[in-house]
């Protein structure tokens, strides 16, 4: 394992040894199934100064490939943001990459709800502008006066009074499948325009508990420190976001107020939070929460999608993709040559809703 000071060598090799995946998908399944060992699937974020990202990057990836690490992680002149996965035996020496870099000591570590050995198939890490596309001018507002942290306890007892607007900071499509009791759930499908909706949503409620939630918590870092700048003076945010909720309510036998499941942005789509179904399928309207992605590479639109759907439909969004699954592979990549598909849903909400607080 490379130390931080001690990766600058590496930058001797890049040419020889490249710091990126080489693989393709089916090679990567094989080397999982061949590994064979239990992983551990978790988060981690930190908003800090870096004076040099593409130095970082490399240093990551130099440490982290050693060790088995499978995710998507982005690094920025603001900190890091990572999502990934390695061997459950390997947690010791992952947490001492991190305890090696003076500004990752201490970072929280969130544990996914519902473990998957095939969660992330490949290593991949990026130097971004920002660590989450926000679109704000961080220089106008000061960033690290953020919202008050609050626990999964704290959180229950200020969801229950009156005087208390929950706020889902995540895209529609998230919040569809999973979200809290009696939360504004924006309509906006980036992070990005949903800032700005919820701004104007809280117009009017300016003097109340305004209380935060995200997956981990790193959408509300920004969002809490944009909105007391806006002059919204008692915001909350829940701490280690959905997922830590998850593990407190769980080994503190607290009220779960959250319904449905915990979207994620890996191979696992989401994770179970209560047993809850909030959503129903976008093709029959039965009741169901499961997540997926249409089975034509180039349309890859995400819907909700019942089993039974899913076998008339062969996996995919409509009669059009269906046919278009039929042709024969070959005729099929080259129809799909230089199409990049984009992102979006197949139902789109036309306006924020409140759901339901019983």
């Amino acid at each position: 394992m490379h130390s931080y000071a001690a990766v600058r060598a590496i930058f001797v090799a890049v040419e020889k040894e490249p710091l990126h995946n080489r693989w393709d998908k089916n090679t990567l399944l094989e080397q999982l199934e061949q590994d064979g060992r239990p992983r551990t699937t978790l988060s981690l974020y930190r908003y800090a100064k870096v004076a040099n990202p593409t130095f970082l990057r490399n240093h990551l990836f130099s440490v982290w490939e050693p060790l088995g690490v499978r995710g998507r992680i982005y690094v920025s002149a603001e900190g890091i943001n990572a999502q990934l996965s390695f061997p459950t035996e390997q947690m010791d020496a992952f947490r001492s990459t991190l305890e090696d870099i003076d500004w990752l000591k201490g970072v929280r570590l969130n544990i996914a709800i519902e473990g998957d050995d095939k969660s992330f198939l490949k290593l991949i890490i990026k130097v971004r502008d920002k660590i989450v596309a926000d679109g704000l001018d961080d220089a106008s507002f000061d960033v690290t006066n953020c919202g008050r942290h609050v626990s999964a306890d704290e959180f229950n007892a200020l969801a229950s009074q009156p005087d208390t607007v929950i706020v889902d900071m995540r895209n529609h499509y998230e919040s569809e499948v999973g979200h809290f009791k009696g939360a504004v759930l924006p309509a906006s499908g980036t992070f990005r325009d949903e800032i700005k909706e919820v701004e104007a949503l809280l117009k009017d409620k300016k003097e109340e508990n305004i209380l935060l939630y995200c997956t981990g918590g790193i959408r509300c870092e920004k969002a809490s420190a944009y909105l007391k700048h806006k002059g919204f003076p008692n915001v909350h945010q829940l701490e280690g976001g959905i997922i830590e909720y998850a593990r407190q309510v769980r080994e503190q036998g607290l009220d779960n107020r959250f319904r449905g499941v915990n979207f994620v942005f890996d191979e696992r789509m989401a994770e179970r939070v209560s047993e809850d179904v909030v959503a129903e399928c976008h093709q029959c309207g039965t009741a169901c929460d499961t997540v997926v992605n249409c089975a034509n590479a180039a349309c890859n639109v995400l819907m909700v999608q019942c089993p039974d759907c899913a076998s008339r439909m062969e996996h995919t969004c409509g009669e059009e993709c269906r046919t278009f699954m039929a042709l024969p592979e070959v005729e099929q990549r080259a129809k799909r040559a230089g199409i990049r598909p984009a992102k979006r849903t197949l139902r789109e909400p036309k306006s924020a809703r409140i759901a339901k607080r019983d």
